[in-house]
């Protein structure tokens, strides 16, 4: 039983991923998500108690996942200015992926204090990766500069899904910008 439970909970998180991804947060409705997995409505309401319920448990599963993919690349390089354009690079790569996609709907989304509080403290541990890298490059400022830089890599995310330009031209100029930046 418990088995079944944990295989339906994963299958509405990843139905909710889907929906975030394609239509946004006016997607994610219980109706919705009882169509994508073949449960009765009243079944989703089993497993979550409201839509805001169902974005914290896609952000305590998504975000550290996606966390992982930004530290993994930024370890592979040992250079501070090198890691910050790791950093950069592998939010942008990230954008095509689903959970990214659904991570992207649930920030622009009005939610309740919960969620939006689990949002802001995932974002926070993200940000918090590249401090130690603007230390050691001599920023006066590594915490401000650390957010100022996440509000690049923020502004190309939302380039790169409107897809006015090339993912690859906004990901270049989005590292241009943030290494001359933090380097200037």
């Amino acid at each position: 039983m418990a088995e079944h439970r944990t295989m339906q909970r994963a299958a509405l998180l990843d139905a909710a991923r889907s929906l975030l991804s394609e239509g946004g947060t006016e997607a994610l409705t219980f109706p919705a998500l009882a169509e994508r997995t073949g449960l009765a409505r009243s079944s989703v309401y089993e497993y979550f108690r409201s839509r805001a319920a169902v974005v914290e448990e896609l952000c305590e599963v998504d975000f550290p996942v996606w966390a992982a993919e930004v530290s993994a690349a930024m370890a592979a390089v040992d250079e501070p200015s090198a890691k910050v354009e790791a950093y950069v690079r592998r939010q942008l790569a990230l954008v095509g992926d689903r959970r990214h996609r659904a991570v992207v709907a649930i920030s622009a989304s009005e939610l309740d204090a919960g969620a939006r509080e689990k949002i802001r403290a995932a974002h926070g541990s993200l940000v918090a990766m590249i401090v130690e890298a603007l230390a050691a490059m001599g920023h006066t400022e590594p915490r401000l500069a650390a957010m100022l830089v996440q509000g690049v890599v923020d502004a190309a995310v939302r380039r790169i899904e409107l897809g006015a330009e090339e993912p690859d031209g906004v990901t270049e100029a989005a590292v241009g910008m943030v290494l001359r930046g933090v380097l200037g």
